[in-house]
């Protein structure tokens, strides 16, 4: 008997989406802010004390809601 599964790609059932995550990857957040992710690492290397990113390491990783509150309050990105 063939298998039930779907041959599309398996994700965990504990994915959250990524409108409801607390922090995003640079990749994540330019597809959602239709931001490059060039643009994205040169607002985090201009804004060193900014409360929008957190450092994994060496990964940088954008709080969402705080970067939606910073990208409210500026005039250009």
């Amino acid at each position: 008997m063939a298998n039930s599964k779907s041959n599309v790609s398996e994700k965990n059932c504990f994915d959250i989406p990524v409108w409801r995550r607390y922090t995003l990857t640079i990749e994540e957040a330019a597809g959602y802010y239709h931001i490059g992710e060039g643009k994205l690492r040169m607002l985090i290397d201009q804004n060193p004390h900014e409360d929008f990113y957190v450092m994994n390491g060496n990964r940088a990783l954008i709080k969402r809601e705080k970067f939606e509150r910073y990208l409210d309050q500026a005039t250009a990105v």
